[in-house]
């Protein structure tokens, strides 16, 4: 009887240890069922439901330029019970109450790495530079909100408190709870609207930001004693929780902070960047935190913030630690985190009449508080009242932090739901207003004008004070514009790492010495004494004149370096750190400075950390701002609009041979520039301009980077240029941007290190109809008979055409040419066939003959170039908009359809460039535009025959558009 026995039990046994499938879903398996001992599954899919949501939602209200906490919130409330909740099966098949354990664990370890990012983000020195105004915004900014928060907590106590879900703790303790959730301010998201708004580099951001820093880590440390009383079950025992927190704080101040910061220097951590060691120590050291705090009674999002702050912000050590972190945390742990806040956020909660009248009176106390505070403050700064109004309602912003607050409140059981969803709602209208109601009272009109008063150059009305521009129209001015003696003072740069040494040229060619002057000797300064003391022999003379300063720079450059910002924090940090170190860290700026005191030129730079799309919007504005005569943009020869990296294994190919076709970015950003710019603007195709040569370095063999390439000697330096002379090339054609161009190609002349050829493009003598060649001539030597009988140099020419008084205007700079520049500058003059006219009765007509006369202008470039192959680079300067029209109804054709590139650099510069694009051998103007009539030639950027072969030529080009007021005055 016994046997069955032990044969059931044994089979019993064998089903029970069996193994458990592990087919899944092949063997029917429910994915979306939580399991404990496998719940990776369950979290995938929560997780990236959580994510797209919020991703999808950030989308539209991003347009709306509200943060990405916002998004996240409310997705967290539309997955919820809210809205989604309520669809019968919904939560508990995806967000059953067995998993949501391990959701909040992994949103709290995010929680904490976060918070120590709030903690490097607080960069100490900005409160500490400010700290008088910091100290008078912030202390207001709280103690008026914590005041009234107090006096509406004896409402919800008595209201609330009671509700379940709650355990009972005094009024002391709730009342400190609610005062600090009114009276904290979000940091982070603070952050990130003034960088948007473009206020971090005025007095209201500087001030905010400021006030922001002792905002946030006061409210911490309220936080965290709010959190300790909670905790504790007795005052004594609150009173040790408190003391060992702030010896845990002096511990990692005074002993932890001072090994971590020597270690980091022997290392060269700070200078190179961390290592992955250091990474691992630094999160290990945030982890250690954590746990301390949160052992001892305090959240473990404490110490996490505490590490952040004792990091170092030297050489961005900070930010390059954010870098390597910042991307795991905000796109992963905190939309988990503030979607598990909007899960239990419960909006059915608000149900009644005296709930709904408190959501009103916790808004208006947060509204009002902060606000008023803040305003009261800055205007005992002596700000102006908008001014003032702005700092507060900035300071209004709660955003994140608030709702991690409210977190903590709602996990200590000190909030009920009811309570908590009061909160979120104050918090996310809160955040929302801040972006439109700062818009509101302090837009960039206001600020402009702002600023303009402060600088005692208008009133309060907008009138003038200073009339800097009195002598612009007297006949003096005139005379020296129409002279083309007009100079250009003030220049603008963008500086780009990858046409520096061009950018340099021009600057140093502009405004600098050509190193041809007499040096003065220079005398020690111990003989200078001994010999100030003679009195008979004039040697005190001849010292005095040695030690003399020298004179006045003529040309003032500014240049401005364009760094991409993003929604990452560490390009936040970026821009805090230039406002508390200034820009003179950035490499660029230094280089730019370094290079003025070289060349006795007058230079200032500045960092601009701003969006994309907002390139050409920040340096037109910035000309504007520093009166700039002439603003200078350099072709990005990569076509990208951010910056190339010096990393030269990591550095795309240049895209030359697509720049005649682009219509990428790069080419909206210089058309927007050109749109925007009120002076004068001018855009460098840099080909070896004071440089290397892009094509240099090309090859018709590829090679491949190899350890062994790497480790090769056969490096060959570049032997120094021994002609330093630069050649320009000016077809004149009339109209007001030839006319800058032409003061352009003047102040360069003025170097001795520069010859220059300006060729009035006139029109000849009306041809007959008979003599107008048919389009459908495809013959390579009836087209060069056209080119070389349309190109007519004659000292005297006798025009049949000038409707603007060119002619007149080129005579005149041709006869005020000072006799040191005769030896250098050569004017003549290109005879063309006129503009189209009546008897030019088709289209395929006025093509062919604004054909031929492109042709003839790049033919004179070409035999203009070949002059100088061995110089230091050759340049042509065109104007954008010239007289070589088609005639009217060429437009109208396909072949004139206007391109992109076209449109930025006009017609004359796209022709340079399309046919100095075309290979060694060069291309026509028909294969440029279109046409049939190839023309071959020697390329400007190609050999020096029409087979392509002799030395490689240098031709750079400069498209110049007049500034606004050029223009207004020739219209």
């Amino acid at each position: 009887m016994s046997t069955p026995a032990k044969t059931t039990s044994a089979a019993a046994a064998a089903a029970t240890s069996r193994v458990v499938p592990q087919g899944g879903i092949l063997e029917g398996g429910n994915p979306s069922q939580y399991d404990p001992k496998n719940p990776i599954v369950l979290f995938i899919i929560q997780a990236g439901i959580i994510i797209i949501f919020c991703r999808l939602l950030h989308y539209p209200l991003s347009r709306l330029r509200q943060p990405r906490v916002i998004a996240e919130v409310i997705g967290g409330i539309l997955l919820g019970p809210s809205v989604m909740g309520r669809i019968p099966g919904f939560t508990a098949a995806i967000f059953p109450a067995a998993s949501m354990p391990s959701l909040n664990l992994v949103a709290n370890l995010g929680l904490v790495l976060f918070l120590f990012l709030v903690g490097l983000e607080a960069d100490l020195r900005l409160l500490l530079s400010n700290w008088r105004v910091a100290l008078g915004v912030g202390a207001a900014g709280m103690i008026i909100p914590f005041g009234l928060g107090c006096a509406i907590a004896y409402g919800l106590y008595h209201e609330f408190a009671g509700e379940p879900g709650t355990v009972h703790v005094g009024f002391g303790v709730f009342m400190l709870f609610i005062g600090v959730a009114m009276a904290i301010t979000a940091f982070p998201v603070l952050c990130r609207i003034l960088t948007e708004l473009k206020l971090l580099g005025t007095p209201v951001g500087v001030i905010v930001l400021s006030a922001g820093v002792g905002n946030d880590v006061t409210g911490w440390i309220l936080l965290a004693l709010c959190v300790a009383l909670v905790n504790a079950g007795s005052g004594i025992t609150a009173l040790y929780v408190f003391l060992t927190c702030l010896g845990w704080v002096l511990f990692l101040a005074l002993i932890v902070r001072p090994l971590f910061l020597k270690l980091l220097h022997r290392t060269g951590s700070i200078q190179n960047g961390p290592s992955e060691s250091i990474i691992a120590l630094t999160l290990l050291m945030v982890l250690t935190s954590a746990w301390f705090t949160g052992v001892i009674g305090v959240h473990p999002i404490f110490g996490g913030f505490l590490v952040g702050l004792i990091c170092p912000h030297e050489a961005g050590f900070a930010i390059k630690i954010t870098e390597k972190i910042e991307d795991l945390v905000t796109v992963l742990f905190l939309p988990l985190y503030f979607a598990l806040s909007g899960l239990s956020t419960n909006l059915g909660l608000l149900d009644s009449g005296i709930t709904w009248a408190y959501v009103i009176g916790v808004l208006a106390i947060a509204f009002f508080g902060k606000v008023v505070g803040g305003a009261l403050a800055a205007r005992a700064a002596k700000l102006v009242w908008r001014e003032s109004f702005t700092i507060g309602v900035l300071m209004s912003c709660k955003g994140l932090v608030e709702l991690i607050v409210l977190n903590i409140g709602l996990q200590a059981k000190i909030l009920s739901t009811r309570t908590f969803t009061i909160f979120v709602v104050m918090a996310l209208i809160t955040t929302f207003a801040t972006t439109p109601l700062t818009s509101a009272l302090y837009p960039p009109w206001y600020q402009k004008k702002l600023d303009a008063w402060k600088r005692g150059e208008i009133d309060w009305d907008g009138q003038k004070l200073s009339e800097d521009d009195s002598t612009s129209g007297s006949p003096a001015t005139i005379r020296a514009e129409k002279h083309g003696a007009a100079p250009i003072r003030r220049l603008l740069v963008h500086l780009r790492l990858d046409s520096l040494s061009s950018l340099f040229t021009f600057i140093n060619l502009l405004g600098g010495h050509d190193g041809g002057s007499t040096v003065q000797p220079k005398v020690h300064p111990r003989k200078a004494m001994d010999q100030r003391r003679l009195d008979d022999d004039g040697a005190t003379a001849t010292v005095a004149a040695a030690l003399q300063p020298p004179p006045a720079p003529p040309l003032e450059v500014h240049g401005v370096r364009m760094i991409e910002l993003t929604d990452r924090a560490s390009s936040v940090m970026r821009v805090s750190a230039m406002d508390a170190d200034g820009d003179g860290r950035d490499p660029l700026v230094d280089v730019l400075h370094t290079f003025g005191r070289l060349n006795q030129v007058a230079v200032s730079g500045g960092v601009a950390v701003v969006p994309e799309d907002s390139y050409a919007e920040t340096l037109a504005g910035k000309a504007s701002d520093m009166s700039s005569d002439l603003l200078l943009v350099p072709w990005c020869e990569a076509g990208t609009i951010t910056e190339v990296g010096s990393d030269a294994l990591a550095m795309p190919a240049p895209d030359l041979h697509g720049l005649a076709t682009q219509h990428g970015p790069y080419l909206h950003f210089i058309n927007d520039i050109l749109a925007r710019a009120r002076c004068s603007t001018a855009i460098l195709i840099n080909r070896g301009f004071g440089g290397r040569m892009v094509a240099d370095d090309q090859r018709a063999l590829g090679r491949t980077v190899s350890r062994f390439s790497l480790r090769s000697n056969g490096v060959v330096p570049a032997a120094p240029i021994a002609d330093r002379s630069h050649h320009v090339f000016m077809p004149f054609v009339g109209g007001v941007d030839d006319r800058a161009a032409l003061r352009f190609v003047w102040q360069l002349a003025q170097n001795t290190n520069v010859t220059a050829t300006v060729t009035l493009v006139e029109a000849g003598p009306t041809p007959m109809p008979s003599s107008t060649p048919t389009p459908n001539a495809t013959s390579g030597t009836a087209s060069a008979n056209e080119s070389a009988t349309a190109m007519t140099l004659s000292p005297e020419p006798v025009p049949a055409w000038d409707p603007l008084g060119e002619r007149a205007f080129f005579n005149a700079l041709r006869d005020s040419l000072p006799a040191a520049m005769e030896s250098r500058v050569v004017f003549d003059t290109l005879v063309v066939p006129p503009p189209a006219s009546d008897f030019l009765v088709a289209d395929h007509h006025r093509f062919h003959a604004h054909e031929t006369r492109l042709r003839a202008v790049l033919d004179r470039a070409v035999a203009e170039v070949r002059q100088s192959p061995r110089n230091a680079g050759n340049l042509i300067v065109v104007g954008r908009r010239s007289g070589l029209a088609p005639g009217a109804g060429a437009g109208s054709s396909s072949k004139h359809s206007e391109t992109a590139t076209r449109q930025a650099l006009g017609e004359l510069g796209d022709l340079l460039v399309s046919a100095g694009l075309g290979g060694a051998s060069g291309t026509g103007v028909g294969a440029g535009y279109g046409g049939s009539h190839g023309h071959a030639h020697g390329s400007i950027y190609g050999g020096g025959g029409d087979d392509g072969s002799g030395p490689l030529l240098r031709a750079s080009i400069i498209v110049i558009q007049a500034g606004k007021r050029e223009r207004g005055h020739a219209e």
